[in-house]
């Protein structure tokens, strides 16, 4: 029987008044991890008898995380698998939705889509296009007396990846994946269910909001506050406000939100908040710019944040969720670096902090029953220091990944998964330089996207988060590059003009080097994954000739 399917269960009898808070701003409503499980209970029992069959493939398309809790829930004491799908959002052109969705169905062999708020609207596409699907709020039935068993290699989660949805691809994460990455991170953060609460936003067909506060806190029992992404976007001081008002003790998010964050408070009085309690503010699933971090932690300080709970990690849907954490309450460590030595001889060699130095954050060891390697192109591990490809092996990585063209193995024979990362290792800390596949290669060296596109944010006028650095004739001697910009300013010529000189003055600085080009584009123009991830790659079409 499943250890995590089993803990579950032992959970929701066992804590006590914990549970979950759903419907802030407007209409708060809390229900125990007990209320949670009876309610997947008759969900499961209603599953089952509609045909649902041990290992079957169940998507879920909802926002409301009160709906999903049980439903995810059910699909597991069903004995199925959970796929939380892409969402569409306003912008969504419905039949390119519709399509993709199609392929994502195919591609993991789901026969029935879970439909809940606020996409119900969305049954007539579905019927449309022969979608079988059963509405969350009429799922009822008689509760399903016991777990279906299933074994620990059998899928729990299909998560997709961020990528378009377009190309669709499913990270399959089995039993013993989530169990073993969901324990690392239980005790790797020091979760206590009688002192922690979590408070997040987070999306929940993103693996950090899915895995991280949604499947942990009802694992385990412990208190979570849970609003939705388009709550944050909406008013983005509700984050510590809820941490305050609910005495948050754990929250994340990417570096992005912390930018956005840090700006907003701002602007808020002192005394406002109280964010003394806040233990664990964990930064991760994008690339982390240790100046945006001091804007939130200096922001944090007036309401009596403690700089120390910033938490940096590295993390994938291939691992589960987490591969490596810093340890709990110790701040931001950060690794300063020679830029030269760093581009033309891939070496981590330390210098005294200062405006040429490269800085990357330490994102702590390696979870536990997990390994981290640098290898070089030839598969022959470096050394301390030495920049090489990044990969990973132990019992929480994903023995594969579905494809519209059939399962692919993630392992080599060893069992290593070769993450896409470059980056080395110091004092047992893993360091992340930047996606391989993104590394701008010129007269020699290797230029790190996040680099120029850290100086280019620092520009006033240029949106937090919003700058991407693109690769030009990728591969060939006269690689070039160019940056992407978002600015409120896009389409007034002498407001661009500046912003164009100043973004490249600040990349020359930083890198020495001078973009092709630089293109200001107005808010929400820069393409992104579904869960919110700048694409370069696509990027790059917006680019002149």
């Amino acid at each position: 029987m499943s250890r995590f399917v089993d803990t579950m269960v032992a959970t929701a009898a066992s804590a006590n008044d914990r549970g979950m808070t759903t419907g802030e701003p407007t209409a708060p409503t809390r229900r125990t991890w007990a209320e949670v499980h009876e309610e997947a209970r008759r969900m499961a029992g209603a599953l089952v008898a509609g045909g649902v069959a041990p290992g079957e493939a169940v998507a879920v398309l909802a926002g409301d995380p009160a709906e999903i809790a049980p439903a995810v829930q059910a699909v597991w004491l069903s004995g199925g698998s959970i796929t939380m799908l892409h969402q569409p959002t306003p912008r969504t052109d419905l039949a390119e939705w519709a399509t993709d969705t199609l392929r994502v169905l195919a591609m993991i062999g789901a026969r029935l889509v879970l439909l809940g708020s606020p996409f119900d609207a969305l049954a007539g596409v579905l019927d449309e296009n022969g979608v079988s699907y059963r509405r969350l709020d009429e799922l009822d039935g008689d509760p399903l007396p016991a777990p279906v068993e299933v074994d620990e290699s059998a899928t729990a989660l299909l998560q997709l990846t961020s990528g378009s949805t377009a190309d669709p691809k499913a990270v399959r994460i089995t039993h013993g994946n989530l169990w073993s990455n969901a324990k690392a991170m239980e005790e790797a953060a020091e979760l206590d269910p009688e002192t922690d609460r979590m408070v997040s936003w987070l999306p929940l067909f993103h693996d950090m909001g899915m895995v991280g506060f949604l499947t942990v806190p009802m694992l385990f029992g412990i208190d979570l506050v849970k609003v939705t992404p388009v709550d944050f976007l909406a008013r983005p001081t509700l984050w510590p406000d809820l941490i305050s008002r609910y005495r948050g003790t754990i929250t994340a998010a990417p570096n992005f939100a912390y930018a956005i964050a840090a700006r907003r408070m701002g602007g808020v009085e002192d005394g406002t908040w109280d964010l003394s309690r806040l233990r664990i503010a964990l930064n991760g699933a994008e690339p982390i710019d240790p100046t945006a971090v001091k804007a939130f932690t200096d922001a944090g300080a007036r309401f009596g944040m403690p700089a120390e709970c910033v938490l940096c990690a590295y993390g994938m849907a291939e691992t589960t969720l987490g591969v490596a954490f810093a340890p709990v309450f110790t701040g931001m460590a950060v690794d300063h670096v020679d830029p030269d030595e760093l581009e033309a001889n891939r070496r981590a060699v330390p210098v005294e902090p200062g405006p040429d130095a490269r800085s990357f954050p330490l994102l702590g060891p390696p979870l536990p029953g997990l390994e981290v390697q640098v290898v070089d192109d030839s598969g022959a591990v470096r050394g301390e220091r030495e920049v090489g490809q990044l990969r990973v092996r132990g019992e929480a990585v994903t023995p594969g990944y579905l494809t519209v063209d059939g399962p692919l193995a993630t392992q080599d024979a060893e069992g290593w998964l070769d993450t896409g990362d470059e980056g080395y290792v110091v004092d047992g800390q893993v360091v992340v330089c930047g996606r391989r596949k993104d590394v701008i290669i010129m007269g020699g060296r290797n230029i790190y996207p996040t680099d120029i596109e850290r100086a280019a944010t620092s520009v006033e006028g240029v949106r937090a988060g919003n700058a991407v650095a693109v690769r030009l004739d990728a591969g060939t001697r006269r690689e070039r590059f160019a940056v992407v910009v978002e600015s409120k300013h896009a389409g007034e010529d002498d407001a661009v003009k500046d912003l164009t000189k100043e973004i490249n003055a600040r990349v020359v600085d930083a890198v020495g080097l001078r973009p092709f080009a630089v293109v200001v584009l107005k808010p929400g123009s820069l393409p992104k994954t579904p869960s919110g991830k700048l694409r370069r790659s696509a990027a790059a079409a917006l680019v002149p000739a």
